[in-house]
């Protein structure tokens, strides 16, 4: 009879989701305040636009220029930045990135020209890089495939709060220290918004252990179970040994395409939500900061129902077929819609809540398949292509507005983007990904 060995096996279950459950809340949280502000330092010049453009005299394009050069930089040393991170450790590596990316943020209240600030995004994204794929690598060492997209749903759960928060907050220091000291108000929130990522950065030291073994709040018991689960759930993938491995796996290259197409419409919407918002006719900075939340909140929900979803039903391509459909739904709909201030808020919303939903389930299909070595190098070479779109999307953006006027087109650009995202999804082998 099947009752006795399910009455044995009941406890071990109980106690493997008691232990993990006190890993996620013990790493987690603190990965998500990490990233808040590592993405509002990343994106916060979408909020600078709105005053920085007319002080120094930025046309659309070059504004858009600016905003992606940050992934220029994020893609020459991403690479390098993950294989650091893997050989002195994430505490050390993590640290470092924060540290510097807040130096480098804080420098933005001095840009007075294009040129600077060109070279400041452009260091940006070189102090940056390695930050969120070190992240998902860090997470391989703690929890096993099956329960890693609802963590990264969690730590990625950072780019709705920080839309959240980070815009009103955004909006209210332009508003409340514009003149302060003779600055204008785009330069306190460059500061102001740049000095957690050093406090955090220095706690990281503290906080953060390298590995299962180096964790001195769980028992020994406990790290056995967390390696346990880990080593059983590793044993089905591919384990290459070069870093060059990683360059030669041509799903390494399947993924890059999937990850750039959903990369398009993340960063339109976090680079020109304010802009977005502002064409309906809304004036004030706070009232802007405001409503750019709205959609913000909308994604906060999805990606994390999603993500409980994908690890309930361990099924990631549907899961991520769905979102990414909706997200060009979305678009298409605002690209109609923006005569409206409430029904855009509706399409942003609905394109918000399917775009950033699909960044954390998609990292449930590469890292079902890549181990060893070639780990760190395959989710680097993924983000840092991937996160080129990041360059494209807001010049192109940008490029068009100052070209026809409006956002319409570079709307229904986003969304064929999305719709090839999702097609390219489902050539993925089911059985490997889903697990």
């Amino acid at each position: 009879m099947s009752l006795p060995a399910t009455t044995a096996e009941a406890p071990d279950l109980a106690r493997e989701n008691a232990v993990f459950r006190k890993v996620v809340r013990r790493i987690v949280p603190f990965l998500i305040l990490c990233y808040v502000f590592s993405y509002l330092d990343r994106v916060n010049v979408g909020f600078a636009k709105l005053q920085m453009s007319e002080d120094l005299g930025f046309s659309e394009a070059a504004y858009g220029l600016g905003a992606g050069l940050f992934f220029i930089g994020y893609f020459l040393f991403e690479v390098p930045s993950n294989l650091m991170l893997q050989r002195i450790g994430a505490r050390t590596w993590i640290a470092r990135i924060m540290i510097t990316w807040g130096v480098v943020s804080a420098g933005f209240m001095f840009v007075t020209n294009e040129t600077t600030f060109y070279v400041l995004r452009f260091l940006l994204g070189a102090a940056e890089a390695g930050f969120y794929p070190g992240v998902i690598l860090y997470c391989t060492y703690w929890f096993p495939s099956y329960r890693r997209a609802r963590v990264i749903a969690l730590f990625m759960s950072a780019i709705p709060v920080a839309g959240i928060f980070g815009n009103p907050l955004s909006g209210w220091i332009m508003d409340r220290f514009q003149g302060v000291n003779g600055w204008q108000g785009w330069q306190w929130m460059f500061l102001l918004e740049a000095l957690p990522a050093l406090a955090i950065g220095v706690a990281t030291l503290f906080y953060l252990d390298d590995g299962v073994r180096d964790a001195k709040w769980l028992s020994e018991e406990e790290k056995d179970i967390v390696e346990r689960a880990i080593a059983e759930d590793s044993a089905h993938k591919s384990v290459h040994g070069r870093v060059l491995d990683a360059f030669r796996e041509p799903k390494v290259w399947l993924m890059c395409l999937i990850y750039f197409c959903f990369v398009m419409g993340q960063y339109a919407l976090t680079f020109w939500m304010p802009t977005f918002v502002q064409s309906t006719g809304i004036e004030g900075n706070l009232a802007i900061g405001v409503l750019s939340a709205v959609p913000f909140l909308a994604a906060l929900v999805a990606m994390n129902v999603f993500g409980r979803s994908a690890d309930k039903r361990r099924e990631r391509r549907w899961h991520l077929v769905i979102p990414s459909l909706m997200g060009a739904v979305g678009f298409s709909l605002a690209a109609g819609w923006s005569g409206s201030t409430a029904l855009s808020l509706v399409a942003l919303s609905f394109a918000a809540a399917g775009v950033l939903t699909c960044a954390p389930l998609f990292w449930s299909l590469p890292t079902a398949f890549l181990g060893g070595t070639a780990a760190a190098a395959g989710l680097a070479v993924i983000n840092s292509v991937g996160n080129l779109a990041g360059f494209v999307s807001p010049y192109m953006i940008g490029a068009l507005k100052d070209a026809t006027g409006s956002t319409s087109i570079p709307m229904y650009v986003l969304a064929l983007s999305l719709v090839v995202g999702a097609a390219a999804v489902l050539t993925t082998n089911k059985q490997v990904v889903n697990r």
